[in-house]
């Protein structure tokens, strides 16, 4: 019989993380140090959880199509080194979490992302898009969330591969 073994790695796509799922994901590991990787760096020791916002959103793409969905927003400071020189373990960042949603709920199914920068930069926006298990440390490799033009990404994901002689594609439903 084979003893439960985590994975090693987990990818997300497409900004498809949801919080329950980074939670469940990392239960497992709470003696070890969670460590961002964002915009080519690692965040450093001692980066500082800000805000958690539960939001839920409204909107009208360019193409006149309503959508909606539940999204947690994590700020994350990448604090300079001030003697701080640990990393957050995983079960500070999921009682954090846990702490939060004690006072707000926290929709286990709604969107992931984070917003990171250090002190005094403008913050970005990133999706979770890998999570690497190691012996001592949980490695979340994050990725920038591109602007989308919903619409044509949508006619995009439906059409059908085109043949190398097609007729050039309708134009996008995009205003």
């Amino acid at each position: 019989m084979q003893p439960n073994a985590s994975p090693s790695h987990m990818d997300f796509f497409n900004g498809d993380a949801s919080t329950g799922g980074i939670l469940a994901a990392l239960a497992p590991h709470d003696g070890k140090a969670l460590v961002m990787e964002y915009g080519g760096r690692i965040i450093r020791p001692g980066y500082h959880l800000t805000e958690v916002k539960a939001g839920s959103f409204v909107t009208l793409d360019c193409g006149g199509n309503p959508d909606s969905w539940r999204e947690t927003v994590l700020q994350v400071e990448d604090l300079a080194p001030g003697g701080e020189t640990a990393f957050m373990s995983v079960g500070k960042f999921r009682a954090i979490l846990d702490q939060v949603g004690r006072r707000i709920a926290l929709d286990p199914e709604a969107r992931l992302t984070f917003e990171v920068g250090p002190p005094g930069a403008a913050m970005q926006v990133f999706d979770a898009g890998r999570l690497e298990i190691g012996d001592e440390r949980v490695t979340l490799r994050l990725v920038p969330r591109a602007a989308i033009c919903k619409p044509r990404h949508r006619e995009a994901l439906a059409a059908p591969a085109p043949a190398c002689c097609a007729a050039p594609a309708a134009r996008s439903s995009c205003g």
